[in-house]
């Protein structure tokens, strides 16, 4: 059975598109080129922002994300797989704009986390404003009867600042030490695994950065995409 091309809805922000792009290389068995999966990238980073939309704050993103899953599909992909976690509240309605399967990443990320943590009972979870909202992480952990652990609300508006941060280019041992200091405190909350719920967040923090086991749903989602391809 021939291999499914993948297809990146991304652009949320470019540097997340980036290292989803790298992760899937790298959770890919190759000796050579040919032994690579073929992927189709669309980088958008005119997508309005999801966080301000949600809050009511900003303009609608669906159908610039209903255009470009469309748009990937036109081009010849199989599936398709977007690096960011806000723009996961969309999902059931750009599901509905194409033919091909929109894998979810948080659903695979809770599976990912009982899967390795099988008696997990609470995760920390580090994300955007309107991740936080809209619990789309609350809901899929709640499958797994896994409590999900939020921040107060200030450190809510910190997390949303180291998001922008990096995505404005910034990787300074700053923005990472106010991230590690939230998730301490929800680690003394009482979370076992922290999330890192928002694909900003992997490019500064790394696992062995805190004193759990960090998911990276950005990893989750590649290898998942590079098996679904490989079917």
């Amino acid at each position: 059975m021939p291999e499914k091309i993948i297809g990146i809805l991304g652009g949320m922000g470019p540097e997340a598109t980036i290292d989803l792009f790298y992760k899937i290389i790298k959770s890919t068995p190759a000796e050579k080129d040919q032994d690579h999966l073929r992927i189709i990238i669309d980088n958008n980073p005119k997508i309005p922002d999801r966080t301000a939309a949600i809050l009511g704050k900003g303009k609608d993103p669906l159908p610039a994300l209903q255009e470009a899953a469309r748009n990937l599909e036109k081009a010849g992909a199989d599936l398709i797989i977007i690096p960011c976690n806000t723009a996961h509240y969309f999902l059931s309605s750009i599901q509905k704009s194409v033919r091909i399967p929109v894998l979810n990443m948080i659903e695979e990320a809770a599976k990912e986390t009982q899967q390795r943590i099988p008696q997990i009972k609470k995760v920390g979870l580090l994300a955007s404003i309107g991740v936080y909202k809209t619990k789309i992480y609350h809901q899929q952990f709640k499958k797994f009867n896994i409590e999900v652990i939020s921040p107060e609300e200030k450190d809510k508006e910190e997390v949303m600042k180291a998001i922008y941060a990096v995505k404005a280019g910034n990787l300074s041992e700053g923005i990472k030490k106010s991230i590690l200091k939230i998730a301490q405190k929800l680690i003394d909350k009482g979370a076992e695994v922290i999330i890192a719920g928002c694909t900003e967040i992997p490019l500064i923090l790394k696992e062995g950065d805190v004193a759990v086991p960090l998911i990276d749903p950005t990893q989750v989602l590649a290898k998942a995409a590079v098996q679904k391809a490989r079917l």
